[in-house]
């Protein structure tokens, strides 16, 4: 199984993207574990997923992570900001899954 963390700082819109992923990840019947934790979680987290996206807010991180995330094969990527403020759920599972 696949498995998705979201980043960001308040976490409010980041978890109703979470929600509209694992809603479209069920209409394509998809197998994927989507979380979203705050910044303070990564490094905790990147045994344990394996891709982690970035809210459009903390794009500042995408650097200082994708450097540690890359020592284990991962990848850490900012998310499309139209998509993430359209909550596109659909468009960003499947951009999320083309990255592992």
């Amino acid at each position: 199984m696949k498995k998705i963390l979201l980043l960001c700082s308040a976490g409010m819109s980041t978890s109703i993207v979470v929600k509209k992923m694992k809603e479209a990840a069920v209409e394509k019947g998809i197998l994927v574990e989507i979380e979203a934790e705050g910044l303070e979680k990564f490094q905790e987290s990147i045994s344990k997923y394996d891709v982690f996206l970035l809210g459009p807010q903390v794009r500042f991180k995408r650097n200082d992570f994708n450097s540690e995330a890359e020592k284990v094969g991962k990848r850490v990527e900012v998310i499309n900001q139209l998509d993430y403020g359209l909550m596109n759920g659909r468009k960003i599972l499947d951009w999320a899954l083309s990255l592992i």
